[in-house]
């Protein structure tokens, strides 16, 4: 029988080694483990729920409220894991091969490059990215219990405003897209980040051409 002498540390501690746990790659590798996701989701679950349990009891009760949180998060969280898991499976299908997708256990993140993108300094969505972004719309409205963050970011050349601006305008383009394809725009939310959240270095091609993405964030619901 578990006892109540679990302290809120010890929940928390196996949340920690989840950095490295995450799949992410070109479309055709998938994880190793194909549950792994949904073990991550119930590690998160479990972390959160000990902390709300825990913060939302008074001090005699803290082991057992974080105890009951752990176990309630954690159920909740491997339903997430082991949607996400499905939602991501499903997208390496219907997905060009240039797309990157991460899987955190938590959320997914859809990378499109922008070289494949746009035009150069254009905000207009490049004719052969359609049928993904139609496929990427069509799936999270499968998995309809989510919201969708658009984020657009570029490399350091040129004017940081300008950069900006352009981040914007190709976030915008996308969404604007995906809302079209029949993605409630309730659901949706565009942002740029100009150069400020490099992936790579900005001091070579291959870095810049790194940073010049749209990231299409799929977070779900509680």
């Amino acid at each position: 029988m578990i006892t109540t002498k679990m302290t809120l540390a010890t929940v928390l501690a196996g949340t920690l080694a989840l950095g490295a746990c995450t799949t992410t790659g070109p479309i055709g590798a998938g994880p190793s483990d194909p549950n792994q996701k949904t073990k991550n989701g119930a590690l998160i679950g479990a972390g959160a729920g000990a902390v709300i349990g825990a913060l939302s009891a008074g001090d005699g009760n803290r082991g057992d409220a974080a105890l009951k949180g752990a176990v309630l998060g954690g159920a909740l969280g491997a339903g997430v894991g082991y949607s996400l898991d499905k939602q991501e499976a499903d997208l390496r299908r219907q997905l060009d091969s240039n797309v990157i997708i991460t899987n955190t256990g938590d959320r997914l993140i859809v990378t499109l490059p922008q070289d494949i993108l746009f035009a150069t300094d254009s905000t207009s969505v490049q004719p052969g990215l359609r049928d993904d972004l139609r496929a990427l719309a069509n799936n999270v409205n499968v998995y309809s219990n989510s919201t969708l963050q658009v984020i657009g970011h570029t490399d350091s050349d040129g004017a940081a405003s300008y950069n900006q601006q352009l981040s914007e305008g190709r976030a915008n383009a996308v969404a604007n897209i995906l809302i079209a394809d029949g993605v409630p725009s309730s659901r949706v939310r565009a942002m740029g980040r100009g150069e400020s959240q490099p992936v790579a270095s900005n001091l070579n091609a291959s870095g810049k051409a790194q940073n010049r993405r749209v990231e299409i964030v799929i977070l779900p619901n509680a």
